[in-house]
C-alpha cells in the first residue's frame, strides 16, 4: 500500500507525533515523494573503519621548528622520530609529516590520488576550550565511550530520530535503496548502512556469500528454494509469506553476486594476505562487475580492529598502520587498473582520537583526530580542515591532551555526499547539525 505525504501527516497528527520531529529526509524516506534525482553516471564510496579509536596524531605531526618541540613535549616516548616528510599544494608544505609505517601510501599522496583531513571530530557546534568549560554550547554526549562515538559516527549525528546509518541515508536518497548490491558490507552487519528501508548484503573477504539456512544442503540453491516456495506459500500468515518472499529474495541475490563474482576479469593488481587488504580485494572485484549488478551507487563498508592501544602502542600501532596504508595502496592501484579511480572515493572513520599523553605504555581515548581520503576525484597531495598543533595544556586542551576538533564529521561526512550526488540543498537533512556551522562542507575533491 502505497501513501502520500498529506495522508501520512494526517496519521502522524492522530497519533499525537509532530510533523515538525521529522526531517524532510526521514519524511521522504517513509513516503516516498522525494524529488527524483537523474544520475547518469556510477559512483562508489568505501569505508574504512578502524576500530578501536586510531591515535590519527601520530598519523600527521609537524617535524620542524616550535610546533615540533610541543610535540615531543605532549607526546612524550610515543613520539615518532623520523617522520616522512609531506610535500603539500598548502602552507604546511614542508612542515608537516607522516608517519614512516604509511611510507606505502606516500606515491598515492605524492601523485594527488590522497589527502588528508585533519582536526575532525564530533561536534554540535563550534567550540572553543572556554565554550567547553562553561557548557556555552551543547556537546556531543559520552565522548569518549567507544559504542557512542561509533554510533555518531556511523548516524551522522547523535540527534537522528530514526536510527539510521548515513551511508543508508545516502542510497534511499539516492533512490538506490532496492538495490541490493549498492549496499555492501565486508565486515559484517553496522550502522553506517543500516537505513529505514535498507540494509547491507553481506559479502565474505573471499568474495562468496551464502544463505545460512540452506548451508547444510548439498542440492543447488534453485532446487532448494522451489522447495521454500512450495512449504510457504500455501501459509497464511502475513509473516510466513514475508519470510518466503525475503528468503526468495537473498537466495536469488546470492546466487546473482555469486555468478558475477565468478565472471569477474583477473586483476594484476596483487593484494597483501592481511585480513584488510583481502576485504579491500573483494571490493575491487565487486566494483569490477558492477555493470553486470545494475547499481548507479554503492556503498561499502570494510573494517580494521585493533586501535585501542592502551597498551604496547610502539608496538601495534605502526603495525596496524603499515596494514592500512598497504591496503590503501593497493586498492589505488586496483581502481587504476580498472579505470575506475574517478570514481571510487575511500575514507577513513573512527571514533574518535588519543590523548596526546602517554600513560607509560599507549594512550587512552581522546576526541580530534585525523582522517584520509583517497580516489582519483580527491584534490589530493594535501591537508585540509586543520593541522592541529599538538600543545599540552594549549588552546585546545581540554585536559590530559584531549584536544577539541576543529571540523565537525558532519562536514567531512557532507563533503562525501556532495560528491555521491546528493543535492547541496538537502545536506542539512541528512546531517542537522551542519545548520550551525560557516561551511557545511570542505574542499577536498576537484
Amino acid at each position: 500500500m502505497s501513501i502520500n505525504r498529506r495522508d501520512f501527516l494526517s496519521l502522524c497528527l492522530k497519533g499525537g507525533v509532530s510533523a515538525a520531529a521529522l526531517t524532510n529526509l526521514q519524511l521522504q524516506a517513509l513516503t516516498g515523494s522525494a524529488t527524483a534525482i537523474e544520475l547518469g553516471d556510477y559512483k562508489a564510496l568505501v569505508c574504512i573503519y578502524l576500530f578501536g579509536g586510531n591515535d590519527s596524531l601520530n598519523m600527521l605531526m609537524p617535524i620542524e621548528g616550535d610546533p615540533r618541540t610541543l610535540y615531543e613535549e605532549s607526546r612524550q616516548n610515543l613520539a615518532v622520530a623520523s617522520p616522512i616528510k609531506l610535500v603539500t599544494k598548502s602552507s604546511f608544505d614542508g612542515l608537516a609529516g607522516m608517519h614512516p609505517s604509511l611510507s606505502p601510501i606516500q606515491s598515492v599522496f605524492d601523485s594527488a590520488n590522497l589527502a588528508f583531513v585533519g582536526g575532525v571530530g564530533t561536534l554540535l557546534a563550534p567550540t572553543t576550550l572556554d565554550d567547553y568549560k562553561s557548557k556555552a554550547v551543547s556537546l556531543p554526549q559520552h565522548l569518549f565511550s567507544h559504542n557512542d562515538q561509533q554510533s555518531s559516527w556511523m548516524y551522522g549525528s547523535e540527534k537522528q530520530t530514526l536510527n539510521t546509518g548515513w551511508g543508508a541515508r545516502l542510497l534511499e536518497r539516492l533512490e538506490q535503496q532496492d538495490k541490493f548490491a549498492a549496499n555492501i558490507s565486508l565486515s559484517g552487519t553496522n550502522l553506517w548502512q543500516t537505513g529505514t528501508n535498507s540494509q547491507a548484503f553481506a559479502l565474505n573477504k573471499s568474495g562468496i556469500s551464502k544463505i545460512n539456512a540452506l548451508s547444510d544442503y548439498e542440492p543447488r540453491a534453485e532446487h532448494v528454494t522451489n522447495i521454500m516456495n512450495r512449504l510457504l506459500s500455501s501459509a497464511s500468515h502475513p509473516l510466513s509469506s514475508a519470510y518466503a518472499s525475503s528468503l526468495t529474495s537473498a537466495i536469488n541475490n546470492t546466487e546473482l553476486m555469486n555468478n558475477a563474482l565468478e565472471n569477474a576479469p583477473e586483476l594484476a593488481t596483487e593484494f597483501s594476505e592481511t585480513n584488510l587488504s583481502e576485504q579491500l580485494a573483494t571490493v575491487a572485484k565487486t566494483i569490477s562487475i558492477q555493470s553486470a549488478l545494475s547499481s548507479e551507487r554503492q556503498v561499502f563498508f570494510v573494517s580494521l580492529g585493533g586501535f585501542d592501544t592502551h597498551d604496547d602502542q610502539l608496538e601495534k600501532h605502526p603495525i596496524l598502520l603499515e596494514t592500512l596504508a598497504q591496503g590503501l595502496s593497493e586498492f589505488n592501484s586496483a581502481m587504476e587498473e580498472l579505470g575506475m579511480s574517478e570514481k571510487v572515493t575511500t575514507f577513513t572513520m573512527s571514533e574518535f582520537g588519543r590523548t596526546l599523553t602517554s600513560n607509560g605504555d599507549g594512550t587512552d581515548h581522546g576526541w580530534a583526530g585525523n582522517q584520509i581520503i583517497m580516489g582519483g576525484a580527491v584534490s589530493g597531495g594535501d591537508i585540509y580542515g586543520e593541522f592541529l598543533s599538538q600543545e599540552l595544556n594549549g588552546p585546545l586542551d581540554l585536559g590530559g591532551g584531549r584536544l577539541i576538533p576543529q571540523v565537525a564529521n558532519e562536514q567531512y561526512f557532507a563533503t562525501l555526499a556532495q560528491w555521491f550526488g546528493v543535492p547541496n540543498s538537502e545536506l542539512g537533512d541528512i546531517f542537522p547539525n551542519l545548520q550551525y556551522f560557516d561551511n557545511s562542507t570542505l574542499d577536498f575533491f576537484v
